[in-house]
């Protein structure tokens, strides 16, 4: 049985920081604020995902992680370099993801304050939020157009090299190089039916495989515009091995749905029957099966030693105890059954921890993902390199999608999710679908706002050369 303070009350309660970890967040930092501001986002991503979340500085009962630190030097240089910042706030305007992604954020706020009703539980929640709206809006300010997304991907392909190698080393001798920067005795991975699962800098075996598979569509992208077939290829291989060193079921599914999602291509005009057929063969199948649909999940073991069957439970108790956490979640679940305290679902993570609202809200999250990545599409009809763009965005939130119902993401990988709600945000805001929308209502736009990009405008004015043209 876990301890109560599973989700709050717990944690390191002293500064935990290599020297090592020092070096490379001052040296890191450094090139985040002198380096030009279209390459910002490399620095800035290669601390995220590199540096253990153990890594951090406890003061006044406050954890501050390196990423938070981070993000702070982020928003720093941006407010230094304002024309960043107005840029961000203009292509917020209109934008419904970002407006999702505060509600959700909000909510799970709110929920977990009135949840445990104490000063700890807000000064928690502070450092929730500077993790994710934080985290959030800096990819938002730093990817800015496609240039900045492909940038993005190409540092994204360098981290998974490196994280790549590493795992290969730990696979081989079950030494975990990233393990040294956590606390003594962690060194050694964990083995499962005799195979080890290598995590790298990650939790979790789950959640470095996750991170992996996930990013397959991404590389396959730069790979097919031809803006980089060695971090391409790279990367793909890097991928694959994550993959295969994690050993373990849910990244393997991430993999397979990443690549389901490329290999619909043809069907893209018919995604609509594919959708409902999906749904069809489930509610067939939830009528004629002993155990409701959602047992399928126990039967799925792909490496072996799987626990399938508790996930299965797992999204069964959820559901059948909708009054245990609908309002603002719930503090445990131990007594749900053996084990359910492990919500390695992102699904069911999503309802205890914030009630239905924050719940609903991450559903929302992912329907208008891909409403926009469907209309951005159908605007683009016609230019064939555009549309396999934002197929292939649509083809990693599918992979994260499948791999939410294995894993509930805790670390490093929560800034992966937040990078691609930040891709799809900057992508499909530069489509006519989205000027039309934008151009639709300036009009009902406070004057606050219209004045924001009044401003804007005004800056490009300035800085723009005697010789250069201005896009229509």
């Amino acid at each position: 049985m876990q301890p109560l303070n599973l989700r709050y009350g717990g944690g390191i309660p002293f500064t935990l920081l290599h020297p090592l970890v020092i070096v490379g967040v001052l040296v890191g930092i450094s090139a985040l604020l002198v380096m030009r501001r279209k390459y910002v986002i490399v620095p800035v991503l290669l601390m995220a995902f590199l540096i253990p979340r153990s890594q951090q500085v406890v003061l006044g009962g406050l954890h501050i992680s390196m990423l938070r630190i981070v993000i702070l030097a982020g928003f720093s240089r941006a407010l230094v370099m304002q024309h960043a910042l107005w840029k961000a706030g203009q292509a917020r305007s209109n934008n419904q993801i970002d407006k999702i992604f505060v509600a959700w954020a909000l909510c799970h706020a709110v929920a977990f304050c009135l949840l445990y009703r104490s000063a700890g539980a807000v000064l928690n929640q502070f450092g929730t939020l500077w993790d994710s709206l934080g985290g959030f809006f800096l990819l938002r300010i730093y990817l800015q157009d496609r240039e900045g997304v492909e940038r993005a991907i190409k540092a994204l392909a360098a981290v998974a090299i490196l994280v790549a190698c590493c795992m290969v080393y730990e696979h081989f001798t079950r030494f975990n190089f990233f393990a040294l920067f956590e606390l003594p005795g962690a060194t050694l991975s964990e083995v499962r039916n005799g195979a080890v699962r290598a995590r790298g800098p990650f939790a979790h075996p789950l959640l470095a495989g996750t991170f992996g598979a996930t990013l397959v569509p991404l590389f396959v992208w730069i790979w097919v515009s031809g803006k980089s077939k060695l971090y391409a290829g790279a990367g793909l291989v890097a991928s694959g091995i994550i993959v295969l060193t994690a050993h373990s079921s849910t990244p393997f599914l991430a993999y397979a749905a990443g690549l389901i999602g490329i290999l619909c291509w043809p069907l893209r005009q018919h995604m609509r029957a594919v959708r409902w057929g999906i749904l069809g063969s489930l509610l067939a199948l939830h009528l004629v099966m002993k155990a409701p649909v959602w047992f399928i999940i126990g039967h799925i073991d792909l490496v072996g030693g799987s626990s399938s069957f508790h996930r299965a439970e797992l999204v069964n108790l959820f559901i059948t105890r909708f009054s245990d956490w609908w309002l603002v979640g719930r503090p445990q679940d131990v007594d749900w059954g053996w084990d359910m305290w492990d919500t390695c679902n992102q699904y069911v993570e999503e309802g205890e921890t914030g009630g239905v609202c924050a719940f609903a809200c991450f559903l929302a999250l992912i329907v208008m993902s891909f409403k926009q990545l469907g209309r951005a599409r159908i605007a683009f009809n016609g230019d064939r390199q555009q549309q396999w763009f934002f197929w292939l965005l649509g083809a990693t939130l599918f992979s994260h999608v499948v791999g939410f119902f294995g894993i509930s993401y805790s670390d490093q990988t929560r800034m992966l999710w937040y990078a691609v709600l930040a891709m799809i945000t900057v992508a499909t805001a530069a489509s006519p679908v989205a000027s039309r929308l934008e151009t639709t209502s300036v009009s009902t736009q406070s004057g606050v706002a219209l004045g924001w990009q009044l401003i804007d405008r005004v800056g490009d004015s300035g800085r723009r050369s005697p010789n250069a043209t201005s896009a229509s």
